[in-house]
């Protein structure tokens, strides 16, 4: 008998589901901020600058702005840009916050908050999101043109076409990870793709983990935690609560993630767990 409750404890113990992860809400503003669609950390993720639409997704009425606030969620400033259109994803590179704003690509000196130039993407009518390499090569996509842009040197070339719904972007190392749809892909150096996941919900947001792991939001207000093997868990659903999930922002040394809610009007943080 007690080589049969050995063999059991074992079995037991091998056959346990791995533990899921969870998001601890650590604070949200008040509903005040002028349509917040993007969040980038900055300053070792003190500080945080937020994408301001401030209007219609894609109305061109120059409404918009971008805004700074603490990590703590206090010091509101939404005034630090205004002038923009419908203002998405953004990117730093040095000292320069690049900008997706509908046709073309906002580049702000984030040490005066000028706009120093405006990059027109040719035929772009819906760019979407921004990320930039470890090279200072920026990325956007054009969700409604189906294209990925690459701009080195501020100089705009093709990177590849045909992406149908494309969203979220994110550089890691040498690879450009895509959201598609609902498909979570990788392109290489190369431009070969691979599927990481199958996604319940179209995305928007991704932010790598840091061990082959991402977050990935759903606009119509759920995160996912996306495995490097393609399992997805489901974290937060605000849907009831009639806020938008939309590009999300991370802190990977305090595994802090920050949440514009769109059309919610604030922007949450999160603990990851």
């Amino acid at each position: 008998m007690k080589k049969i409750a050995l063999v059991i404890t074992l079995f037991s113990s091998v056959a346990a589901p791995a533990q899921t992860h969870k998001l601890e809400k650590l604070w949200e503003t008040e509903a005040v901020v002028a349509v917040p669609e993007s969040v980038l950390p900055y300053e070792n993720g003190k500080k945080l600058y937020v994408s301001l639409i401030d209007g219609g997704g894609w109305d061109a009425d120059g409404k918009g702005g971008v805004a700074l606030l603490n990590a703590d969620g206090t010091g509101l400033n939404q005034s630090w840009v205004r002038g923009l259109n419908a203002p998405k994803g953004m990117g730093l590179s040095g000292k320069h916050l690049y900008v997706a704003d509908i046709t073309e690509v906002v580049v702000i000196n984030t040490r005066t908050g000028k706009t120093e130039k405006k990059i027109a993407i040719e035929g772009a009518t819906g760019l979407n999101d921004i990320t930039v390499d470890d090279g200072g090569i920026v990325y956007l996509s054009d969700s409604r043109t189906g294209k990925i842009w690459r701009l080195e040197k501020d100089i705009p070339t093709l990177f590849l076409e045909n992406v149908r719904g494309v969203n979220g972007l994110k550089a890691v190392g040498s690879d450009l990870i895509i959201g598609t749809g609902r498909s979570l892909q990788r392109a290489d150096s190369q431009k070969k793709i691979t599927t990481i996941a199958e996604l319940p919900q179209g995305i928007d947001g991704i932010e790598p983990i840091g061990n082959g792991d991402y977050l990935v939001t759903s606009w119509t207000g759920i995160i996912f935690y996306v495995y490097s093997d393609g399992r997805v868990d489901q974290l937060l659903d605000t849907r009831t609560d009639k806020k938008n999930t939309a590009d999300i922002g991370y802190d990977p040394k305090h595994r802090i993630v920050f949440v514009p809610t769109f059309n919610g009007k604030t922007v949450a943080s999160f603990k990851l767990r």
